[in-house]
């Protein structure tokens, strides 16, 4: 009988852990993040009303060009003391590529402590005219995790170097 009543509260308390956890288990923005195709995600400014900002380095691009590091800036929903935030930001693809990017999400914490950014992504690419628009946009996914690092803005230190082809012109 003492091995079920030990069964019991073992259950029991794995259940009260699991109704609790979220607010026990926050997940915050800031911080390194990369994604499932290798992109490098830093949100350096978070503020107390929800805004951020931040920097993106995609490692894939439209043009195959060389990517660089691009200027994100959004909003992280507040909460309350239940279930996890939604968050949404753009990227302007700076001077690589004449595209714009909006993500929206979800921050959750698993058990273990791990933190995970789901989001799903609108790609939109300039064309040249209004029979061009239905191919202009992209849709995908994104999945984060959290990159651990040395506080600081270190997103520059891993960005690949690119020949500047202006100056190389003859």
């Amino acid at each position: 009988a003492a091995m079920g009543s030990g069964a019991f509260i073992l259950v029991l308390a794995v259940a009260l852990a699991e109704s609790i956890a979220p607010a026990e288990r926050k997940c915050q923005l800031n911080g390194l993040w990369r994604n499932d195709q290798g992109s490098l995600m830093e949100i350096s400014a978070l503020r107390d009303n929800g805004d951020f900002e931040g920097q993106y380095l995609t490692r894939v691009t439209l043009s195959g060009g060389c990517a660089q590091i691009s200027p994100l800036k959004g909003a992280q929903q507040q909460l309350g003391e239940e279930g996890w935030s939604t968050f949404a930001f753009t990227v302007r693809w700076d001077k690589f590529s004449n595209a714009t990017t909006a993500f929206v999400g979800q921050c959750f914490v698993d058990a273990g402590g791990k933190e995970t950014l789901t989001t799903m992504w609108l790609l939109r690419e300039a064309v040249g005219s209004l029979e061009e628009d239905w191919k202009a946009t992209r849709v995908g996914r994104n999945v984060f995790t959290r990159k651990r690092t040395t506080k600081g803005k270190i997103l520059p230190s891993l960005s690949p170097p690119c020949e500047d082809v202006s100056s190389s012109a003859q």
